[in-house]
């Protein structure tokens, strides 16, 4: 039993949540560092009180608090054996702004871009900038001294952290802040733990022979990028210790702490002004590092706002990530390393004549071969690009990784070069060809060695590296950590880098502010070692995992989980976009994230002892919430497909524990609807009839809120049969076969009857032929052989009809797409598949390309003006692209077009149907999308591409959303 029974006690006490299960403990067993240690407990703390209790508990119980807010640590900051404490959910106010002083006021967690977007209107923002700011945390960014690309104008955190609420280890409650040196001695006169932690600073700090000490062992000054223990070098500058003006802050040590000090509740900022407006970015091209590296310092000397790094790795793992295609268009040729130069003014004059200079010193250095010259939203793809390259390092097939050990080493500018060039011998010495890229005007590259820990022979090298890695950068004086934190793989590093008799000091000043160390233990002071509690058991007998979809392309299922290295991508917020993750975004928990779901399956998959090791119901919960929306196959930078991992997962579950009347039901319904057609007025009664419709509603369990979909009441498939009579029979422009679809069959029929009728009428032959339904809804129930055996049949039947003269087009999204991905892991006749997903396309897509061939054209199209406001499926988003919509639905000259930049809609095909589902679906439609909407006045008409999208919009907001396919046939007006 262990602690359980105390861990209910204290559940039952706090305002907040805490939970004990495997599910959540396996899931905050890891961050995004290479570690994996089970937490004890998991405690969403609501206020306070909730922090003293779990203080109070961990002392009584001598277990340990681990801090935690977006969980996106590169070196263990946030495992631990103790219980892990998230204030993401509830401590996230913005309370106090004081545009005078230019400071604002708020709790740990705030996500960093959320702040600065409430800033914007003020004039003001937070600096320091992470490459995972839109969802990484004021309270980490604290813990860690967190710097980024911003660092070189604005300085790292610790330079803006004015005062800290915090909660000390005895539950008292101290604000931290600056003090005069008389400030300072009277708190050393306090009878309290706040008293003997500034008594304690002082007689650690005070001699000058100590002073001497930190000088000559601590990293070069001038490094600003420094979080190498505790930063005592900070507090000695004060007026406590020395002839200056400077005060004396706690905060400077608190920051960069890792939150092993105290408990912080709430945070103060000093503020900027923003930047100037205006920018360009010169991104010079090289062909080798070192050119690169030389060019640092020259380029320096311009009043850089960012000097970053990318090397070839990075820039070939974005090769095949959708999501960053369109931020790649700026590369030229094969580049080893592209440095992208940022120059800003607050005219465009000005910041031209900048960047000349800087363009002039470059070419005249001739160590680079390009010079593409960036200006507005082309500046924002380029940082996207670079900002997602720690993600993509998981893009990596296979068990070599790019590992974060030795990544965030950071050495005074004059001796970047140099130190490199050391690193590259070192390196050669292993037969290792790291990743460089980040933060080069900085003196900080993001070096990773390439290693497969699941190899005991790695795992030594991986000590041995980081080991060799240090003393290198002792030699030039620099930080070990420069701002990714110490955690558990560099803690162990820190005595030898600042020496004995400062390491004893931070081992004192530990001992003061926790005496008992109750938080975050094992790291900064007597550390974990460095190469225990791997993620992965070094040569483990590898799991042999049987899957009904093929996940060879990463080489099975496991490693397919095990791409997500916790980059916390997922847990973006709507406001910046995208469609990953719809459930986070609902519910704000953990265990609703793409990170969470892979991080559970790979947990069971590698530790379950059952003979279906996804026989658990823990894998039902985590995947219970996830609406297969696929932004995660494109979004995710490590292109983790969680919709594919759920539907294998249903499959296999259902192996041993049956299929639901229910599942059978939403998966059958094309068979249903086929019987329904028959007598469409007769089940159209029975499903729009409040007595009957509330019956069959209840028995199935679908929520009551929902209405049911109405049966056509003539099936496409009988529309055509008299359609092809009058189809066009001389010439035309190109045969097209139609995927018939079994939503628009039979619930969307004249969605179908108007992509007939404007094909014919743009002179294209139209065919139907007698497919099979596409089996999305087998494949979202998990009923994956009825959806092989679908995927085979529709194969064959298209395999020697599909080429570039006569591709496939469909209509509803998530069935015409299922061809492009689904059916490349499920036919048995690949090569057909891929032949056929080759020249495959939504509607919408292929009339974009006729535009482009100018085979359609303004003129067959109305005059009339219209508004419109388009929302698309997200699997469009996913595995095509909006644009194409949006192009045909600005087609008629005089109709204006907006994308709604919603994420997904929230119905998902029957997830949002059913009862259990109902209120997360609509509060994924609260988003963005139904507010969107209800603010569109009454003229504007709203179109959805998805069949789901289009009912869910009725449901959430009462309007009629139409097929752009549909507008754009009324909007014909030469028909041939």
């Amino acid at each position: 039993m262990g602690l359980t029974p105390h861990l209910q006690v204290l559940k039952d006490k706090l305002f907040g949540e805490l939970y004990y299960d495997d599910l959540i403990k396996s899931i905050y067993a890891t961050d995004a560092s290479v570690y994996r240690i089970l937490p004890l407990a998991v405690a969403y703390p609501k206020n306070k009180e909730d922090i003293k209790l779990l203080i109070a508990f961990a002392k009584r119980h001598k277990t340990s608090l681990i801090p935690r807010t977006a969980g996106t640590s590169l070196a263990g900051q946030c495992v631990g054996k103790g219980i892990v404490v998230d204030v993401s959910k509830y401590f996230t106010a913005i309370l106090n702004v004081n545009k005078k002083e230019q400071t604002v006021t708020m709790q740990p967690g705030v996500v960093r871009d959320k702040l600065n977007n409430y800033l914007r209107p003020l004039g003001l923002f937070f600096g320091p900038n992470t490459s995972t700011s839109n969802r990484c945390m004021i309270g980490g960014m604290v813990g860690n001294n967190s710097s980024g690309t911003t660092s070189i104008q604005y300085g790292v955190t610790r330079d803006k952290v004015l005062e800290l609420q915090t909660v000390l280890s005895d539950g008292s409650d101290v604000i931290f802040g600056a003090l005069s040196s008389d400030e300072f001695i009277n708190k050393t006169k306090k009878n309290s733990l706040e008293g003997q932690i500034y008594k304690t600073i002082y007689n650690e700090l005070a001699s000058e022979a100590v002073q001497k000490e930190i000088k000559d062992k601590f990293p070069k000054p001038e490094i600003h990028r420094r979080n190498t223990g505790y930063a005592i070098d900070e507090l000695i500058k004060s007026d406590v210790f020395t002839d200056t003006s400077d005060t004396f802050n706690m905060c400077k040590l608190l920051s960069g702490s890792e939150g092993t000090l105290a408990f912080t509740t709430q945070i103060t900022l000093k503020l900027d002004k923003l930047p100037p407006e205006e920018g360009v970015m010169v991104a010079a091209h090289f062909d080798s590092i070192e050119n690169c590296l030389k060019a640092v310092e020259p380029v320096m000397k311009h009043n850089l706002y960012t000097c970053e790094m990318m090397d070839k790795t990075i820039l070939d793992c974005t090769k095949h990530n959708k999501t960053q295609q369109e931020n790649r268009r700026f590369i030229e040729g094969d580049p080893k390393a592209i440095l992208m130069c940022e120059v800003r003014a607050n005219n465009k004059k000005e910041v031209e004549t900048l960047a000349e200079n800087l363009l002039e010193d470059l070419i005249s250095s001739g160590l680079s071969y390009a010079y593409p010259i960036l200006k507005g939203a082309d500046i924002d793809k380029a940082n996207n690009l670079r900002s997602a390259g720690l993600g993509l390092l998981g893009n990596i097939i296979g068990d070599k990784k790019g590992v974060a050990c030795i990544e965030d080493t950071a050495v005074a500018l004059p001796d970047l070069a140099n130190y490199i060039m050391d690193f590259e011998k070192l390196m050669a010495g292993y037969n290792q060809e790291a990743i460089y890229y980040a933060h080069a005007g900085a003196g900080e590259i993001h070096l990773r060695p390439i290693l497969d820990l699941k190899k005991q022979t790695d795992v030594a090298l991986f000590r041995k590296i980081t080991t060799d890695v240090a003393h290198l950068v002792k030699t030039y004086k620099g930080s070990m950590s420069g701002e990714h934190g110490d955690g558990i793989v560099r803690s162990e590093f820190i005595a030898m880098m600042i020496g004995d008799k400062n390491y004893n000091i931070l081992k004192q000043i530990k001992k003061a502010f926790d005496p008992d160390a109750i938080f975050n233990p094992d790291k900064i002071i007597d550390p974990f070692p460095m190469d225990a509690s791997l993620r992965y058991v070094p040569n483990r007998e590898e799991p042999e995992i049987e899957t009904l979809i093929d996940f060879s392309k990463s080489q099975g299922i496991l490693r397919e989980a095990e791409k997500c290295n916790g980059s916390g991508d997922c847990r973006k917020l709507p406001e910046f976009g995208g469609t990953m993750c719809p459930s986070y975004r609902a519910t704000r928990n953990e265990k609703d994230t793409t990170r969470a779901r892979a991080n559970a399956l790979r947990e069971f998959l590698t530790n379950s002892d059952k003979a279906n090791k996804f026989d658990h119901k823990e894998l039902k919960t985590v995947f219970d919430l996830c609406l297969s929306c696929k932004a995660c196959a494109s979004e995710c930078p490590s292109s983790v497909d969680v919709a594919s991992l759920k539907a294998e997962f249903q499959y296999q579950y259902q192996k041993v524990n049956g299929v639901s009347l229910r599942t059978k039901l939403f998966a059958y319904n094309n068979k249903l609807n086929r019987w329904g057609g028959k007598l469409p007025g007769l089940a159209n009664f029975v499903f729009s009839n409040r007595i009957t419709a509330s019956i069959l509603k209840k028995s199935f369990g679908v929520a009551k809120e929902r209405r049911l979909p109405l049966i056509s009441k003539v099936s496409l498939s009988t529309y055509y049969d008299n359609f092809k009579i009058i189809r066009n029979k001389g010439h035309y422009i190109k045969k097209v076969y139609l995927f018939n679809d079994e939503f628009t069959n039979h619930l969307d029929a004249q969605v179908g009857k108007d992509a007939l009728e404007l094909l014919k009428g743009l002179n294209y032959f139209v065919e139907i032929i007698d497919n099979s339904e596409s089996g999305r809804a087998f494949l979202s129930k998990g009923l994956l052989e009825q959806a092989k055996n679908l995927a085979n049949k529709n194969i064959e039947t298209f395999k020697n009809k599909i080429s570039e003269e006569t591709p496939l087009i469909g209509i509803e999204p998530s069935a015409i797409l299922t061809l492009k991905d689904e059916y490349l892991k499920l036919a048995d006749d690949k090569v057909s598949a891929e032949k056929i997903a080759k020249h495959t396309f939504l509607i919408e897509e292929f009339i974009q390309q006729e535009i482009t061939l100018g085979n359609i054209t303004q003129e067959q199209f109305t005059l009339q003006e219209k508004t419109i406001k388009f929302h698309g499926h997200c699997h469009q988003k996913a595995m095509s692209n909006q644009l194409s919509s949006f192009s045909v639905l600005n087609l008629p000259r005089n109709y204006k077009v907006a994308i709604i930049p919603s994420g997904c809609c929230g119905m998902a095909g029957s997830f949002g149907y059913e009862k259990e589902h109902y209120e997360v679906s609509m509060q994924v439609g609260e988003q963005t999308l139904f507010p969107a909407v209800r603010k569109a006045s009454k003229d504007v008409l709203i179109s959805a591409n998805g069949t789901s999208c289009r009912h869910q919009i009725k449901d959430g907001t009462q309007r009629e959303a139409k097929h752009p396919i549909s507008i754009l046939r009324e909007a014909l007006i030469r028909v041939n």
